[in-house]
């Protein structure tokens, strides 16, 4: 959602929005109290009043002129990428970057021009790149991005040029995921055989999140029997020992494990939660969960398995975080039984001590389970939660999930009934927001006036805003919206209709929402009708920057 100040904005998509509206709620709602009131009389609404574009440049730009924020975040720098403006992005990425160099923020410009359509630009700008580890992440970004573009010569082409032999496993292993979801089979096959022979002549082996990718290949291309063997080479590997989990995304051997685990063979991840002594006498021939049947294993050899041991202070070779990670990868694709049963295995493994990241874990196996209507068993286990606002924050959680997956009724029996006041109000707004993106406004509405906090009232009611834009009501919400008492949600409740409303109007909303709460909290949105809007922005910024001091 917009907010104000320099940050950046990985929002989810509109119609999910509603459901993770928030994940700090605490730290908004002081932000925003702290924002104010909107003023009672002036609110913006008569700027633009016809929706000219020209007029809404202007106030952006007073609004850049009086906003006391300084510099030029990746975000707008990306903004600017993806509305046509990649040239000037780059000049100010290397005008403002520090000793580090511009390298990371060009290598975004490039995905994000790329992502926009851009490849021409996004190819000229990682071709300029002069650090030659970025020139090379620069491509490797580009090569999925023409694959998937049509150009699969220009793809394999590029793919040859990458200099570093480090990058040369994940060039090919993202051409040939590219190439599967185009749904060439035999091309993502072949790319992803020479991501591994590439790999492994570059460092040995495979990485594992390149290993991890070429299961997911193979297991879409349905070559089962490969996927089995890269995933005993991870196996193999501790792929656990040395990923970086900054790097973002599901840890590469809980990739390898809900591949397994989505066809129902738990028969790996039993085996490593195992310890050292009962994986020796356990049948890891289980029966599979889909009723196929187990195919015959060889008996393992000891040797292979030797980085698997854990520590003995460790406890089972998959740590929490690999098992929250895996959790989280089938909570909304695996089917009832396989979702319990991964359940009741983490569970265990809470059981057995897991240390760091125990309480990641805990948070997967509780939403997973109130996802799946087991309500009062993840209540039970948010109780572990020491810490009584930890607790009761997991609470809240555990309501906005069983609302989410469609017992609105419970989950706003189970949000009265939490005992801390503020958790309790977090849970019943986030039953407001489930309800109207079910549709269900009347209801929603009523839901959010019965809030005695202003601000609680607020947040509810800019879902249900964003859910009478969505069935037309454009009218209604915009009255609705004039309504929220705080200026910082009234503008994200404005913000949210730009996105459903024609260019015009769009327009006028907008400069209201400038008005209330300044001019990044619509940038984002404005991208698609008003592409001169970041430019314009980056200009007035450039205005603010003082002159080099001469000696």
């Amino acid at each position: 959602m917009a907010q104000t100040g320099f940050h950046r904005r990985d929002e989810p998509e509109a119609q999910d929005r509603l459901v993770a509206w928030a994940e700090d709620v605490g730290l908004l709602r002081m932000r925003e109290r702290r924002r104010g009131p909107a003023p009672d009389r002036h609110t913006g609404s008569g700027v633009v009043r016809s929706g000219y574009e020209p007029c809404l440049l202007a106030l952006l730009r007073v609004a850049v002129s009086e906003d006391p924020g300084r510099g030029f975040p990746t975000w707008l720098l990306e903004s600017l990428a993806r509305t046509g403006h990649l040239a000037q992005a780059a000049e100010l990425a290397y005008a403002t970057s520090g000793r580090s160099g511009p390298g990371d923020t060009l290598v975004a410009l490039v995905e994000a021009a790329a992502h926009a359509g851009d490849l021409q630009g996004a190819q000229a700008l990682a071709e300029s790149i002069p650090e030659r580890d970025a020139h090379d992440r620069a491509l490797v970004a580009l090569v999925p991005a023409w694959a998937r573009g049509g150009e699969r010569g220009r793809a394999v082409a590029l793919a040859e040029r990458v200099r570093y032999p480090h990058h040369w496993g994940r060039t090919w292993a993202t051409l040939a995921k590219a190439e599967a979801d185009r749904g060439d089979m035999a091309s993502a096959l072949e790319c992803a055989a020479r991501a591994d022979e590439l790999a492994s002549m570059a460092g040995g082996v495979a990485s594992p999140d390149v290993l991890a990718l070429l299961v997911e290949v193979a297991v879409v291309a349905g070559d089962a029997a490969w996927a089995a063997e890269l995933a005993d080479r991870m196996q193999s590997q501790a792929a656990p020992i040395g990923y970086d989990r900054r790097q973002g995304g599901l840890h590469p051997l809980a990739r390898v494990l809900a591949c397994e685990a989505i066809q129902g063979d738990l028969r790996r991840i039993d085996a490593l939660l195992s310890s050292p002594d009962e994986s020796a006498d356990a049948d890891v021939d289980l029966p599979r969960t889909d009723g196929q049947a187990a195919r015959e294993d060889p008996e393992p050899d000891p040797d292979c398995f030797i980085h698997l041991l854990p520590d003995p202070r460790s406890g089972p070779p998959v740590d929490a975080r690999v098992m929250a990670d895996l959790v989280h990868a089938v909570a909304e694709t695996a089917d009832h039984d396989l979702a319990l049963a991964l359940a009741d295995r983490a569970e265990r493994l809470l059981d057995t001590g897991t240390g760091r990241h125990s309480h990641d874990l805990l948070e997967a196996v509780i939403l997973l389970l109130a996802g799946r209507g087991h309500h009062l068993r993840a209540m039970a286990l948010a109780d572990r939660f020491d810490e009584p606002s930890l607790r009761s924050a997991r609470q809240a959680r555990i309501v906005r999930e069983v609302a989410r997956h469609g017992d609105v009724d419970r989950a706003e029996y189970l949000a009265r009934a939490i005992t801390d006041q503020p958790a309790g109000a977090v849970a019943l707004v986030g039953v407001v927001h489930e309800l109207a993106r079910r549709g269900l406004l009347d209801r929603a509405q009523e839901l959010a006036g019965s809030f005695t906090d202003a601000w609680d009232r607020d947040e509810a009611l800019t879902a249900v805003v964003h859910g009478l834009a969505r069935q037309g009501s454009m009218s209604r919400a915009e009255s609705l919206a004039s309504s929220i008492v705080h200026r910082a949600a009234r503008a994200r409740a404005l913000a949210s209709l730009v996105e459903l409303s024609p260019p015009p109007r769009a327009r006028r909303l907008a400069a209201q929402a400038v008005v209330l709460n300044g001019w990044a909290a619509v940038l984002d949105v404005l991208e698609p009708i008003v592409p001169r809007a970041a430019v314009t922005v980056a200009d007035q910024l450039g205005r603010r920057v003082p002159e080099p001091v001469s000696s």
